[in-house]
C-alpha cells in the first residue's frame, strides 16, 4: 500500500471511531434526560398524592445516572483509540 492510502485508511478508521464515540455519548445524554431527569421534574410538577414507594422515582433516576456516566466514560475510552 501506499502512503497515500495508509493515510486514508488511518483517517477512516480515526472517523469512525470518533463517530461512534458521537453515538455512544448521544445515547448517554437521551438515558439521562429521560430516564435521569424528566422523572424527576415530572414527579416534583404532579398533582397527584406521593406514591407508596418515594424512593423509586429518585433511585430509578440514579440509576440513569450511572447508566449515563459509564456510557459516556465508553464513549471517552473509544476516543484513546484514535491513532
Amino acid at each position: 500500500m501506499s502512503e497515500i492510502d495508509e493515510a486514508r485508511v488511518k483517517l477512516v478508521a480515526n472517523e469512525s471511531v470518533k463517530l461512534t464515540a458521537t453515538y455512544v455519548n448521544g445515547v448517554a445524554i437521551a438515558v439521562l434526560a429521560v430516564g435521569g431527569l424528566a422523572p424527576l421534574f415530572t414527579q416534583r410538577a404532579a398533582v397527584q398524592p406521593v406514591p407508596d414507594r418515594p424512593w423509586l422515582t429518585p433511585g430509578i433516576s440514579l440509576l440513569c445516572l450511572c447508566v449515563s456516566g459509564t456510557l459516556h466514560w465508553v464513549a471517552r475510552s473509544l476516543l484513546r483509540e484514535l491513532r
